[in-house]
């Protein structure tokens, strides 16, 4: 019984610690240098593609990502064309085809996230752009976890990350030129994509997100860089939306206290006449002749500005003659 407890407890510490690992990274609360930001509006499952052609093969890959959540279903392409596991953030799909139509090769390699079942760490890490080049304003987020095994997918396996710089551009949402779609539609995505690159891939300037590189650094680590221009990685934008919801909370109190204290003063007002006079209906009301003579005193500054607007175009009264 005590071994069965104990067996317990190291579950849950366990279960605990993979769970405090997942939460570390949230996209709606990102604190650097006492600046905020909400990537948060740039979740969901996105893909980007890139193409490399040399004499011997051409290399299609497709890098799909969520920054906010695991890829889940999104992880597994259609028709055999490769997966990844679901726990991760940033999964690369690549089909090699030689150059002499022989052998294609189709496989999916994991990037950036967790380990399956929620294991291992992601290790994200925010960088303020500015502290790199001051004339950039935007945000570097590096993600790890994931692992690749060259273009062949068969040598030694290597450490593989993501490094994403987002932009700062007041002008751009993120999404412009790369849609949002569920995980569940990602043949409908896989469909669309080809679609585009048979039509010449024009959007490729159009797009907020871009692909930049996918290679070793200096430590040996495969690296994905991707640039996303979007207005939610300058510095003042999350600022000016917490000052902006303050504002209307201030008045949106100050018309709640107003509100009730009119109708403590009416119930008040309505109850000492009740009990000290007897008032009954319109009396009950403190001023309750002024009350009455609103709706009149109303028509009666009606009918004024009507006439000011009117103006004097003939006189009143008698002529001379």
């Amino acid at each position: 019984m005590r071994m069965k407890s104990k067996q317990t407890l190291l579950l849950a510490s366990a279960l605990t610690a993979n769970f405090a690992t997942a939460i570390s990274f949230d996209c709606a609360h990102i604190k650097v240098n006492d600046y905020k930001y909400d990537l948060s509006p740039l979740g969901g499952v996105h893909e980007i593609y890139h193409v490399n052609k040399t004499e011997e093969y051409s290399t299609n890959t497709t890098y799909v990502l969520d920054i906010c959540q695991s890829l889940g279903k999104a992880s597994k392409r259609p028709n055999g064309a490769g997966s990844c596991e679901h726990s991760k953030n940033i999964c690369g799909f690549e089909d090699l085809k030689p150059a002499d139509g022989n052998g294609d090769q189709k496989f999916g390699f994991p990037i950036a996230g967790l380990d399956p079942m929620g294991g291992g760490s992601k290790d994200p890490q925010f960088t303020r752009l500015n502290e790199i080049d001051p004339e950039i304003e935007g945000l570097r987020l590096r993600i790890a976890g994931g692992s690749w095994k060259g273009e062949h997918n068969d040598q030694k396996t290597k450490d593989a990350a993501a490094m994403i710089d987002f932009k700062c551009n007041p002008d751009r949402s993120g999404l412009e030129g790369i849609g949002t779609k569920e995980a569940q539609s990602v043949e409908e995505k896989e469909v669309a994509g080809k679609r585009r690159r048979a039509e010449g891939d024009e959007e490729k300037t159009e797009q907020s997100l871009q692909y930049k590189s996918f290679g070793p650094d200096d430590d040996g680590v495969y690296v994905l860089k991707l640039e996303w221009q979007t207005r939610y990685a300058c510095d003042d934008y999350q600022r000016g939306k917490e000052a902006s919801s303050n504002h209307w909370g201030f008045f949106t109190w100050l018309l709640i206290i107003v509100f009730l204290c009119v109708a403590a003063y009416l119930i008040f007002g309505s109850w000492l006449n009740y009990n000290r006079y007897g008032a009954r209906g319109w009396d009950l009301l403190p001023h309750g002749d002024a009350i009455r003579d609103v709706p009149y005193l109303f028509k009666d500054w009606g009918r004024r500005v009507v006439d000011t607007l009117q103006g004097s175009g003939s006189r009143g009264g008698y002529s001379a003659v």
